[in-house]
């Protein structure tokens, strides 16, 4: 019966993501800061109506919701697990916002346009995350032990996240652009918000095209290091949907919002790194002391709130207040 509410919640987000495009962002604008803060506010209220949904579904285990993964999960439990989770996966993906200005960079795609692609993105993310999520299940379910291993896989990831330099990255070495220009020819120029056009008479690809390729082909990377940090606080596998679903659904939002301006926020990466550290750590030991949820909600919000607040503080030899990333929000796409 529980399939009835993830049918439920699948139609709820179509829905959703149908207003989006449909009815409040039909044509191409450029997103300002108030206004990309202001839709931020309102994906963060939405996510938060629904866990009192999550309190009550779980409450009174309606359709069975919450019985099928060992123990029964009562409200408070599940809203809890549901907003930890979601602040993981709206923490880490922080980081993915630097890969997607460094990507709309160096396509060279308008403001404008960014929304486009950040809005099949999304949509490429949710299917690609939901099977993904459904694997993971899966393995917990039949092997007690894979926990160890998701749990190192983040440990691992906190060190390449620290070594790693996202400014060097080259999107035009990406595989899947190389492929989709060995079987198209791509346009040179782009033609407004279409992926696809004409050249010569034949069927061809514009740049905004190969930036949604490279868009997704990152997802599939964070995917694989932040999916494993939901189940340290639940394999319940409705609850580790939802709440990534939730996040993802405002990351587009949060990219327009903060994307010019992370750059100044120097310790938020460290915070990122010591978050994962933290998430892998709590599922290694997650056999000899469970750490209670709440706990781990409060060490969330001091570890990126620390990280933010040092970075207000603190200056680093060589920083420079009027840096910004490098980016078409910065005028990189006249």
């Amino acid at each position: 019966m529980t399939a009835l509410l993830y049918v439920a919640f699948v139609a709820l987000v179509l829905a959703m993501l149908a207003l989006d495009l449909g009815v409040f962002h039909r044509g191409a604008h450029v997103f300002s800061v108030r206004e990309a803060l202001g839709w931020t506010a309102v994906w963060v209220a939405v996510a938060m109506a629904f866990n009192v949904g999550v309190y009550f579904l779980y409450e009174h285990h309606l359709l069975g919701i919450g019985l099928e993964i060992g123990h029964a999960l009562n409200g408070w439990e599940a809203a809890q697990k549901f907003l930890a989770g979601y602040l993981v996966e709206k923490s880490l993906s922080l980081d993915n916002i630097f890969v997607i200005a460094v990507i709309f960079s160096y396509f060279r795609v308008p403001l404008m346009y960014q929304h486009r692609v950040l809005f099949w993105g999304i949509i490429g993310a949710l299917v690609l995350r939901g099977v993904m999520i459904a694997l993971g299940a899966a393995l917990i379910d039949r092997f007690d032990w894979i926990i160890y291993v998701f749990g190192g896989l983040l440990l691992l990831t906190a060190l390449k996240m620290l070594l790693a330099q996202h400014e060097k990255m080259d999107p035009g070495r990406n595989p899947l652009v190389r492929l989709a220009q060995r079987l198209y020819p791509v346009s040179l120029e782009m033609e407004g918000q279409r992926f696809f056009s004409q050249v010569n008479g034949r069927r061809a690809i514009t740049p905004l095209f190969l930036a949604l390729l490279v868009v997704e082909s990152s997802d599939v990377l964070f995917a694989v290091d932040s999916i494993p940090a939901i189940f340290a606080f639940t394999s319940d596998p409705f609850i580790v949907f939802t709440s990534n679903v939730f996040a993802i659904l405002g990351l587009r939002s949060m990219y327009f919002a903060l994307a010019a301006l992370l750059e100044r926020f120097k310790y938020l990466k460290t915070s990122l790194v010591i978050l994962l550290a933290y998430v892998g750590t709590k599922m290694l030991i997650s056999d000899l002391y469970h750490i209670p949820d709440l706990v781990s909600v409060l060490a969330i919000v001091l570890i990126l709130g620390g990280g933010i607040l040092a970075s207000i503080v603190v200056r680093r030899p060589g920083d420079d207040p009027g840096r910004k990333l490098p980016t078409t929000l910065n005028g990189a796409a006249s």
